[in-house]
């Protein structure tokens, strides 16, 4: 994913992509020292970021932010002082452009404390823990890419309380693909010509707030429960709609639970690739697990009687 910032933008647009990079940094500060250690490999991560920018550096704020990181890094370390001293100045130094909302800024934020974990390469339990409180204080950001598939796989993983090595790889995985590697990775893939060919997908959405009037639903997998065209009646009597594939008309895909009374994580295949591209070009289309559909039915129904 790439941040460099065109000399030649103008108007709303270069304050846009200004925001996003100082969006970035904020969350890479934020990011490299969430467990409460910065490490080498994350220092490497910072230097990445100033590197990628470092030709605006003649242009507010970056005016202001380049030297003062580079001034941070003389020594080759960054301590708890200098890095709120950074953040701090992320937060003063942002163009005051109205074009982002606070949520296209705080998932801007979010890419950037992901960029800030990966930047050793590893994922530890501090990390995922601190991530875990993050999203809670966040919760307002349900519903958009990728918030709702870390909040599940996060939900997931800390669910008994262990997080085991698969669990830890699964989240590496999914936030590189989220992040598309980190800065520093890209240019050596760049430069190696090597590019990332890992993919995740078939994530579900914890607690769902499920709607059936004027509403699209499909589905994928196979549910132990009913019929598919018993399914889409059940939609239609409460004033929803069945789509035979995965659009962008469509408001939820539900991932039938085979008899899995579990809140699953697993790939079901083209339905939900085709779901998640959507997801990640803006769309608000909703992944949920068949025992949540069910569950807002049931709901649906009591109100209705």
């Amino acid at each position: 994913m790439d941040y460099e910032i065109s000399l030649t933008d103008v108007g709303f647009t270069r304050r846009q992509r200004i925001d996003r990079a100082v969006h970035t940094l904020e969350g890479i500060l934020t990011g490299i020292a969430i467990d409460g250690t910065i490490n080498p490999k994350e220092v490497e991560e910072l230097k990445a970021w100033v590197n990628d920018h470092r030709k605006l550096v003649g242009n507010h704020p970056f005016t202001e932010l380049i030297p003062a990181i580079d001034a941070a890094l003389m020594d080759g370390i960054i301590d708890a002082e200098e890095q709120a001293d950074l953040l701090w100045l992320c937060q003063n130094l942002q163009s005051g452009s109205t074009y982002y909302d606070e949520t296209t800024s705080d998932i801007q934020r979010l890419q950037g404390i992901l960029h800030g974990i990966l930047a050793d390469g590893e994922v530890n339990d501090d990390e995922i823990r601190q991530l875990s409180q993050w999203t809670e204080d966040h919760c307002y950001l349900k519903g958009c890419y990728p918030f709702d598939e870390i909040d599940a796989l996060l939900t997931q993983v800390l669910r008994d309380g262990e997080i085991d090595s698969t669990e830890r790889a699964m989240l590496k995985l999914f936030f590189e693909d989220f992040v598309s590697y980190s800065l520093a990775r890209r240019m050596k893939d760049a430069r190696s010509g090597t590019t990332p060919s890992r993919k995740i997908s078939g994530i579900c959405a914890v607690c769902p707030d499920l709607a059936f009037p004027d509403r699209t639903y499909t589905f994928t997998g196979a549910s132990a429960k009913a019929s598919r065209s018993q399914m889409a009646a059940q939609i239609e009597s409460l004033g929803g709609r069945f789509s035979p594939t995965v659009t962008r008309v469509v408001h939820y895909l539900v991932v039938g639970a085979n008899g899995n009374p579990a809140w699953a994580y697993a790939c079901y295949g083209r339905k939900v690739e085709q779901a998640m591209k959507l997801r990640a070009d803006g769309h608000a289309l909703v992944i949920v697990h068949e025992n949540d559909f069910w569950d807002a039915i049931q709901d649906h129904s009591i109100v209705s009687d």
